[in-house]
């Protein structure tokens, strides 16, 4: 694992890290049945018990891989080998692991170790990026093996104990314990649908992957990352929930090659003090919705521009990534429930998400073959696409795939991969016919990691 330093001295750790900006917490309640401990005989009980159920199932996972590389004197191509240590939870009795992304992407060859120190060689059956989940097959198990459940009801509650088991620094298994810090932790910069658990228990380098269990030995996430200083654990690390790691496998087993994400086709702003005010709200809780996909689930549903969402499936949302992720924890046409407040009355919805509309592919790009534009290689947006590039699926226009090192868009424009064309000379571009055979002169107003400007073709 390594570490990359914030601006605020902070680092979010990965195996092979990130980056994160300021959270908030969309919090839950304390459940009535949740007892403290009262003396010091309580204080001393043991979690072996449940270290004994869960211990079994989480594995050391060690990948290789082999990378490009150039050499910087000579600039003569050759090959590095790369590593990866980290930690994996066994959750099908026939060798399904579950582990993070970041563990074992762009490795080639995959060992993973059993408790009782059995090895086995695994190939991968779907790495989803977005939620930093992968999902592998242990080659070669001929008998049952432990399993951890995987607990998806999100019963948890902020202050319940919880134990992180892993595999820190490469040392081998593992066991810390803590508490759960906050639920539905978004804008960690962790992922863009990503709603995660924070948690205390002591995760380090080579926990990603590994299991976070309840004292019931469920596991009810996949510790992923932390804030830290130096790179160990400061006590504030992240959880992948179980209702997406559940998501996820199952498309594995199921079958698919990816995970399909559904969307409610709505686009919203969390809610401020300022317009909890304005809308007369006793505090600032939801998201208010700014724009409706026409036809879309939520558009077919009667949601309306100015409703505020406050819960789905009974889950609170603050923000559109609370929103992403819980609808992304569903199945295309699944039904779900959409609490919002309209006109200062509450009332409910009931929507069919759906997958997102277009073509997600990127294998029909038009290359420019002439004017300001040539040398790029181009395609239309549409929701899906954009969303499968990490983009706002609201977005238009038409985004920029390969420009040639030495074509004319790349050194008399500026045109970068990864722009997004949004109009030219103040007319909005839909298709790549638009931008063939661009005089000098045309003002191409382009979309770049979120920041708009104008470039002018020379």
């Amino acid at each position: 694992m390594k570490t990359r330093t914030l601006a605020i001295a902070l680092a979010l750790t990965l195996a092979a890290c990130g980056q994160a900006d300021d959270t908030r917490a969309q919090d839950g309640v304390f459940a009535d049945n949740r007892v403290v401990p009262g003396d010091v005989l309580s204080m001393k009980s043991s979690f072996a018990p449940v270290v004994r159920t869960a211990a079994p199932a989480v594995v050391n996972i060690s990948a290789r891989g082999v990378q490009q590389v150039r050499d910087p004197f000579w600039g003569i191509p050759g090959q590095r080998q790369t590593g990866s240590v980290g930690s994996g939870v066994i959750v099908r009795p026939d060798g399904v692991v579950v582990t993070n992304n970041h563990v074992i992407q762009g490795m080639q060859q995959i060992r993973v170790t059993l408790n009782d120190r059995r090895e086995f060689n695994a190939r991968v059956v779907l790495a989803d990026e977005r939620s930093d989940i992968a999902v592998l097959q242990l080659e070669g198990v001929n008998e049952r093996l432990p399993t951890l459940n995987i607990d998806d009801r999100e019963e948890q509650q902020i202050g319940d104990l919880v134990l992180a088991i892993g595999n820190p620094f490469g040392v081998g298994q593992t066991v810390t314990n803590g508490i759960i810090s906050a639920l539905n932790r978004t804008e960690t910069g962790i992922s863009d649908s990503g709603s995660f658990i924070q948690t205390d228990a002591a995760i380090n380098p080579g926990n990603s992957g590994g299991a976070l269990v309840d004292m019931d030995g469920d596991l009810i996430g996949i510790n992923t990352a932390i804030f830290s200083r130096s790179g160990s654990s400061s006590g504030v690390g992240f959880a992948v929930p179980a209702s997406m790691v559940k998501r996820v496998v199952d498309s594995a087993v199921g079958g698919a090659t990816a995970v399909v994400r559904p969307w409610l086709g709505v686009k919203g702003d969390g809610v401020s003090a300022e317009i909890a005010r304005s809308l007369d709200l006793d505090r600032p809780q939801g998201l208010v919705v700014t724009q409706v996909w026409p036809n879309g689930p939520g558009a077919r549903a009667g949601l309306r521009e100015g409703d505020v969402i406050t819960a789905i499936d009974g889950a609170e949302i603050n923000d559109q990534g609370g929103l992403n992720f819980r609808v992304g924890t569903r199945a295309p046409n699944d039904t779900v429930q959409v609490a919002v407040l309209r006109d200062g009355r509450a009332r409910t919805l009931n929507a069919r998400v759906q997958p997102l509309p277009g073509e997600a592919g990127i294998e029909n790009a038009t290359v420019i073959q002439a004017g300001g534009l040539s040398g790029a290689q181009v395609l239309p947006l549409n929701p899906a696409l954009a969303d499968r590039l990490g983009g706002d699926p609201f977005t238009s226009g038409v985004i920029v795939g390969r420009v040639a090192g030495n074509s004319y868009a790349s050194r008399g424009v500026g045109v970068r991969a990864g722009d997004i064309i949004i109009s030219v000379n103040d007319r909005p571009v839909t298709s790549p016919q638009q931008l063939a055979n661009l005089p000098r002169g045309a003002q191409l107003l382009v979309e770049r990691r979120g920041q708009r400007g104008v470039l002018v073709v020379r």
